[in-house]
């Protein structure tokens, strides 16, 4: 048998010796003198020694990664513009047994390298350390990592020279996103920056057709000892490609006719290059819903004399959709909700729906028919036919209307909404002095309105579903005659608004306010359909549904009469803690009324949130400030703010 060396053999022997000693953990790695968290974050995860947490570690490998870490903090802080900090490393134990001692940090005779890690092995010929040979005292060391950063004096941009050559340098798009380009001179040198600045320009020229544009020169030169950077970028672009024609194919067999799909592609074969029409064309056949797939793929591989064929592959969705359901309000009280909906009726794209909603003092059943509008603006056509009979402490009314309506989606933005009403509506919410000293409900009223509207619906914000940044709102402009003589006319406007702004991932700020004004000789002759209330969800939370503005009593029923105007305001933060949970503090106040003075109602509460799969639930409490005795209130709602 061969004899091993005699300084490994006393090495294995020390090994042997020490067992378990050889082990060590870091169970936390401190990261000082950073305030930026993506600075700290990147330094965190460029740590090999971070992959290490809670594993048992020999003492070579430990110093190997100590040693390491000075090298991979300098690295992980250059994209951010620090080329020449101040690193400090330190470890200490911690969390001893009792009666243990700690030991010593590391010294410059421990940090030798490890043997047994490929790239790392290394040996200076000596013999091993004294320590080695020593059995430690504490087997079960649990160390801590700090890592102290002076950032120092951070590169900044000396000379950018950023630009376009050829065909696409008047191009406006390519133009833009040049003009938007960071870091610019005195900026520091920031490299996740300057990539999304290069990646804006590259995406502006494919998007607008330059697929032959080619990146001739990208450097950066860095000076370290002037803390200074040279940005050198130019691209040639070529000839901009042109749009070809939109081909069909509905699979597994056409459900539309193709000659209407045509309609949607907005652009005329030999046009320029474009994707933004690729996408309203997308985004137009998703709006039908006709279709489970929608895919409008460009292919300017297969380019002809650079004219790009584009190809549109569609997929049914299934034809009808049932629903069924069941519902509680606590003005409406328990119900069933029945639904029947045809996505399509033809192969002209008509669709149908049928809904009843059958509660116990609120009953509804909704007709509609709806034809797909191509001229001018993409819509739809839509002719529907609603009965509602609602009884209840707040309101008697039975009304049944028609509506004809044309939408249109002016952008990407605004949609917009012309319709026409003709509206028959019974109802009861006046009382009248009876003759001997007390009040009676005067007789059943009756109106009979045609009148047109328009609505505008804006809404520009990061995620439709859970907005954090931007804000939407809608403006209702409509006014006829009508009523029991038809000599009644009426003028209204009614306006809504929300501002979103995150401050964090996990937090933002909401703002909401609501304004609406009639313009009516006779308001008591205008149906409750068409009066303003406020109090309840989406409104003054702290008050009942309705409950805020004019009201009467007779014989202990209260009915609220509804108001020429109204106004609401509401400002809440919104926090998350831990996952999809969260919290919601808010102020609402506002009131429905008559004359020019409102009176103010404001609620105060709190509020859960939850980050579910089908939108974001809401579950308030809150208690209106008006009375003492105002009791609290419970509100819920679920999907989207706007």
């Amino acid at each position: 048998m061969p004899r091993l060396p005699h300084r490994l053999g006393l090495a294995l022997a020390a090994c042997l010796v020490a067992g378990p000693a050889c082990a060590a953990k870091v169970a936390r790695i401190d990261i000082q003198g950073v305030a930026d968290p993506a600075v700290a974050q990147n330094v965190r995860t460029a740590l090999s020694l971070n992959d290490e947490l809670d594993k048992d570690l020999s003492a070579r490998r430990l110093n190997y990664l100590l040693r390491q870490a000075e090298r991979e903090t300098r690295e992980a802080l250059e994209p951010f513009g620090y080329y020449s900090p101040t690193i400090t490393i330190r470890r200490s134990d911690r969390d001893l047994p009792v009666g243990q001692r700690a030991e010593p940090p590391a010294t410059d005779a421990d940090a030798v390298d490890d043997p047994d890690d490929g790239d790392e092995a290394g040996t200076d010929g000596g013999a091993p350390a004294a320590a080695s040979t020593t059995p430690r005292r504490d087997p079960k060391r649990t160390l801590t990592v700090d890592i102290q950063i002076v950032l120092g004096e951070p590169v900044r941009v000396r000379r950018e020279q950023v630009d376009v050559d050829g065909p696409g340098a008047g191009d406006g798009g390519v133009r833009e996103a040049l003009a938007a380009f960071a870091p610019r001179e005195g900026a520091v040198l920031d490299h996740t920056v300057y990539e999304a600045g290069k990646k804006r320009i590259s995406n502006a020229l494919l998007q607008h057709g330059y697929f032959d544009a080619d990146l001739a020169s990208h450097r950066v030169e860095v000076t370290r000892a002037d803390f200074a950077a040279d940005i050198d970028l130019r691209w040639t672009t070529g000839e901009r490609y042109r749009l070809g024609e939109a081909r069909f194919q509905q699979d597994p067999k056409p459900i539309i006719r193709d000659d209407l799909l045509q309609k949607l592609v907005n652009w005329e074969p030999g046009a320029p290059y474009d994707a933004a029409k690729l996408d309203r064309l997308r985004r137009s056949l998703v709006a039908l819903d006709y279709f489970g797939l929608v895919d409008v793929s460009a292919l300017p591989e297969n380019a002809s004399e650079r004219t790009v064929p584009v190809e549109v592959s569609l997929s049914p969705a299934p034809r009808s959709i049932y629903t069924v359901g069941a519902s509680y309000g606590t003005i409406s009280g328990p119900g069933v909700n029945l639904g029947v909906e045809r996505r399509y009726l033809n192969s002209l794209g008509h669709k149908a729906l049928a809904q009843l909603d059958y509660a116990k003092d609120r009953k509804a059943l909704t007709l509609q028919y709806k034809v797909p509008a191509f001229a001018w603006l993409d819509g739809w056509y839509t002719a529907s036919l609603q009965a509602v009979d609602e009884v209840n402490p707040y309101i008697n009314s039975r009304r049944v209307e028609f509506v004809a309506s044309r939408s249109g989606q002016y952008n990407d933005h605004l949609n917009l909404l012309a319709s026409l009403h003709v509206l028959r509506e019974r109802w009861l919410i006046n009382v009248a002095d009876d003759g001997e000293g007390g009040l009676s409900p005067l007789p059943y009223r009756y109106g009979s309105y045609v009148f047109p509207a328009l609505e505008a619906t804006y809404v520009d914000v990061d995620d439709r579903l859970d907005p954090r940044r931007g804000a939407g709102g809608t403006l209702l402009l409509r006014g006829g005659r009508g009523g029991a003589d038809g000599n009644t006319t009426f003028l209204q406007v009614h306006a809504r608004v929300q501002w979103f702004h995150g401050f964090d991932a996990d937090s933002k700020l909401i703002l909401r306010g609501e304004a609406g004004h009639t313009f009516s000789g006779s308001f008591l002759d205008l149906p409750p359909s068409l009066r303003f209330y406020a109090g309840g969800d989406r409104s003054v939370r702290g008050y009942d549904w309705h409950e805020i503005g004019p009201r009467v009593e007779v014989d202990g029923d209260v009915y609220y009469t509804g108001a020429s105007n109204v106004v609401t305001a509401s400002v809440e933060y919104e926090r998350y803690f831990k996952g999809p949970w969260g919290a919601a503090v808010f102020v609402d106040s506002g009131s429905a009324f008559e004359g020019k003075r409102p009176d103010m109602h404001t609620g105060v509460g709190f509020g859960v949130r939850w980050r579910s799969p089908v939108g974001p639930v809401r579950i308030d409490i809150a208690r209106g400030l008006k009375s003492p005795d105002s009791p609290f209130t419970l509100h819920f709602a679920i999907g989207a703010d706007l």
